[in-house]
């Protein structure tokens, strides 16, 4: 089962001009707003409209705004760290020699196309000598870890006992973005199934798989027949539907047809007596697909998936066709990522900890800490002044909510305790199979983790990432070092755009805790209903309106925002404004706010939060968003809290007939 961790994912932030003393000081890109339009019709156009017509989308990129600025920037830091590590000797099997000999392995593509697939074929061999489905159920599990298996294994804190860990199981083993762009019969959506024929097609060519064509039409209907028992996205938001635990001899009696004993002993997890199956219908249909479909047609998708995730340490044949399906078909980018910079994506993958500990020491300052601890302090103050002023909940809710908030975890910057990579081997020069004995060593050291007790110290992020994420779990909320930096959080910036961004961010991740999944779980991490029948009736009601609100926006032509699928960010990011915004006011101390570049502290504000979610991103990518993110675009996220917010609306003065004018009645008021 995948579990809930609710993360940012697209933090967005603001692009301050240093350039300008102004803008430096009001925390605002100027240049970047429209004047031509009012903020009162459109507070993202307003504020965004320069920069979004005199910037273009990079050709490498499916999108680009604030997060892609900073994730580019976090990529260049470490990438010097390497690139210096790797241009003088390092003790063998130290941390940093691992470090330099895999991203040199992996940026040395004239011996990746020398070698061709003979580094491969040991593994597409195994495939080649499957014999019987247990032997097929046997190989799934060992691919764990390695690529997407129509059963994906997890492990991790029990919903019901989350101080133990449980090893869950659910779908997966889809190639494309999800179940619709099987089934849906839209122009979009077959356009993206003909590019992913045509790049299973030319897979099964360069592998010399006899008639290509036949094999990628009887991959494609596999995996079709797979997406066809997938649960939709919103159904997987439900934790308490996804929570079915039961042993491995009692799934075996429920989900007949698949060697469930062999794929979990293969997997490492031979020794557990209880699993959690996220999606048991899912689950039934696999065993019945196992049963039914020809054994050469599960050797074909399971050695042209083979292909596809280790496209990247192939001859060049075989990147050139994953870009053009993954990259160009999928995203719209017209040209590949640059070579160093996947190089990156594929060290922090492996040993990503590791070079975390180098980034910290030369890019994260200790201040920068304790002002995080400050802010997120406020911030937790706020929300329990919230709570208090809730005219909708209970005393009885509120002592719950209260109890939860007052147990969040926060995490900042980087871990106390770094990991031991000590057992992870790195050659030199085998691209390849660096990255197959990583997969392998992350597996193992996850399996290990079944049935013992969790580790609370642990992270779920290296520092070097550009994110932020809420995990119900463990009820802690964790921001690393990478999102800790100008242009994100300047300290020589105004307070209100700081608190219009950084703050909002911090009150997006608190909300978490308390949107339609996070307040299923309690202070402890436990699933458990704490409402009573009224507030949780209460708080539905209200939830549904802003279902209603996000799924009328148009992302697309004819594609609108699943308000149900998004609702969880949604409440994040309407909440997290309203308690950013009280949290600027507690920071005045009654005092008024100043007026600086001719707004007032208030109007920077949200301006602040408007350029937060800067971003232009491709129809290609748009359509995978709206069909499998639970996020929504930027400019209904910028604009969608906004019109709820009863300060953004005395700030700038709305009223009837302006676009985003919203009355006070109409307002959506959660937290």
């Amino acid at each position: 089962m995948k579990l809930p961790r609710l993360t940012l994912l697209a933090v967005l932030l603001q692009l301050g001009s240093a350039a300008h003393a102004v803008e430096n000081t009001i925390g605002l890109d100027l240049p970047g707003f429209d004047a031509s339009v009012r903020v009162q019709d459109d507070l993202f156009r307003a504020a965004n409209g320069g920069w979004l017509k005199s910037t273009e989308i990079p050709a490498d990129k499916a999108s680009f705004g604030s997060f892609a600025v900073l994730r580019d920037l976090s990529d260049q830091q470490v990438r010097a760290i390497v690139e210096e590590l790797a241009l003088k000797p390092q003790t063998t099997g130290s941390v940093e020699h691992k470090l330099a000999a895999f991203y040199t392995a992996f940026m040395d593509t004239a011996a990746i196309d020398q070698a061709g697939l003979a580094p491969l074929q040991p593994q597409l061999a195994d495939i080649d000598a499957l014999k019987s489905p247990r032997e097929l159920a046997q190989w799934l599990g060992r691919m764990q870890g390695h690529l997407s298996t129509p059963v994906e294994l997890s492990v991790g804190p029990d919903f019901k006992n989350p101080s133990l860990n449980l090893a869950a199981a659910s779908q997966g083993g889809l190639g494309l973005p999800g179940r619709d762009y099987y089934l849906k019969k839209e122009p979009r959506m077959l356009k993206a199934r003909a590019a992913y024929l045509q790049y299973l097609q030319t897979l099964a060519e360069l592998a010399g798989v006899a008639q290509p064509a036949r094999a990628a039409a009887r991959v494609l209907a596999l995996e079709t027949a797979i997406a066809k028992a997938h649960w939709d996205p919103v159904a997987n938001r439900d934790p308490v539907k996804a929570y079915n635990p039961m042993s491995p001899a009692e799934l075996a009696r429920k989900a007949p047809g698949f060697d469930w004993a062999a794929f979990l002993a293969a997997a490492r997890l031979g020794h557990i007596d209880r699993l959690v199956v996220a999606q048991p219908s899912m689950a039934i249909a696999l065993g019945r697909l196992h049963a039914k479909l020809p054994l050469a047609d599960w050797k074909l998708y399971a050695k042209l998936h083979l292909l596809d995730a280790h496209a990247a340490t192939l001859p060049q044949a075989f990147r050139q066709a994953r870009f053009a399906f993954r990259g160009k078909a999928l995203s719209g980018a017209s040209s590949e990522q640059a070579r160093w910079q996947q190089g990156m994506t594929q060290v922090n993958a492996a040993l990503g900890d590791a070079l975390g500990k180098l980034y910290v020491e030369r890019h994260f300052p200790a201040g920068h800490k304790a002002r995080m601890q400050e802010l997120v302090g406020n911030l937790m103050a706020a929300f329990g002044d919230s709570l208090e002023a809730l005219s909708w909940m209970s005393p009885q809710t509120k002592l719950q909510a209260r109890d939860k908030l007052n147990k969040f975890t926060v995490k900042i910057g980087y871990p106390d305790q770094w990991r031991d990579f000590s057992a992870l081997e790195v050659r030199a020069g085998d691209a390849l199979g660096n990255r197959l004995r990583s997969a392998d060593f992350e597996w193992q050291v996850l399996a290990a983790k079944a049935g013992r007790p969790v580790d609370r110290k642990e992270w779920g992020i290296n520092p070097q990432l550009v994110n932020a994420f809420y995990d119900p779990t463990t009820n802690e909320i964790l921001f690393p070092a990478a999102i800790l930096q100008p242009p994100f959080f300047d300290a020589t910036a105004d307070d209100a755009a700081n608190y219009g961004a950084i703050g909002a961010v911090i009150g997006h991740e608190i909300s978490h805790g308390f949107d339609d999944q996070g307040s299923q779980f309690d202070g402890d991490g436990k699933l458990r209903n704490w409402w009573t029948p009224a507030d949780r009736k209460a708080f539905e009601a209200v939830a549904a309106k802003l279902v209603a609100q996000y799924s009328g926006y148009e992302a697309i032509q004819g594609k609108h925002v699943n308000g149900e699928l998004t609702l969880g960010e949604n409440i994040a990011d309407l909440s997290g404004l309203q308690v950013a915004y009280k949290a600027y006011q507690r920071s005045l101390g009654g005092k008024p706010s100043p007026v600086i570049g001719g707004f007032s502290g208030e109007q920077r504000f949200f301006l602040g939060w408007s350029q937060a979610w800067r971003t232009k991103m491709r129809e290609e990518a748009t359509l995978m968003q709206v069909t499998m993110d639970p996020h929504s675009p930027a400019e209904f996220r910028a604009n969608g809290a906004a019109v709820n917010h009863d300060g953004f609306h005395q700030a700038f003065g709305t009223k009837a007939g302006d676009k985003m004018f919203k009355g006070s009645a109409e307002r959506i008021r959660i937290w």
